[in-house]
């Protein structure tokens, strides 16, 4: 009788396991969500080509606003965006897309010495500048990332000038433009999330989990 009711116990036991295994995978299996999409749009990249986000069609991309005079988050976050371009390489469908938030300094020329800055692969990870207004409603209505400027000026050496606000989050976007993921560029554990999460996409298609 104690035999049988060990062996009633090891079974349930397996069971059990098996149970929280397979609800374990159906959950990792579960599609990441699409939080929004991303309408086309035409800027310049640090080259001074024409950029048109035709280029990004059928690419999974890692997003995120910055400007190359920023004393803030942005050489953390571009610095982050470097390591995600080396532990992404192996795969072509993957590209990286930064976005000035200051287009009246950051022009192409400036971008591109930014870009070295952070030995970035022009065709692969594009630095991009363009109209104000339109990066602007890009950020803020389809991204749905704060971006603009503080309404009230501060002083510096320089003299009067007004300060720059933006989101410091990263954004996944999918093949097909839609946005599956925004994480904090300054926690470890939601980048680890990003690479993983784009990896999937990459590897299996916007539909992915």
């Amino acid at each position: 009788m104690r035999r049988l009711a060990g062996i009633f116990v090891v079974l349930w036991i397996a069971g059990s396991m098996a149970f929280i295994f397979w609800n374990s995978r159906k959950l990792a299996e579960k599609p990441l969500p699409v939080l929004g999409e991303i309408p086309a749009f035409q800027m310049t990249d640090q080259t001074g080509r024409a950029f048109d986000s035709a280029q990004l069609a059928g690419k999974v991309w890692i997003a995120d606003f910055m400007f190359t005079y920023c004393a803030g988050p942005c050489p953390m976050m571009s610095s982050v965006m470097r390591r995600f371009t080396e532990q992404l390489s192996r795969f072509e469908n993957v590209r990286f897309v930064s976005i000035s938030v200051d287009p009246a300094r950051d022009t192409p020329e400036r971008l591109a010495e930014y870009a070295e800055a952070f030995k970035a692969d022009p065709e692969k990870w594009f630095f991009l500048t363009g109209e104000k207004a339109a990066i602007y409603d890009l950020a803020q209505q389809h991204f749905r990332l704060a971006a603009g400027e503080n309404t009230a000026r501060i002083r510096n050496a320089a003299g009067p000038a007004h300060t720059i606000l933006h989101s410091s989050k990263f954004v996944l976007v999918d093949q097909a433009g839609k946005i599956r993921g925004y994480y904090d560029s300054s926690e470890p554990f939601q980048l680890k999330a990003l690479v993983r999460n784009t990896v999937r996409l990459a590897q299996e298609g916007p539909d992915a989990a």
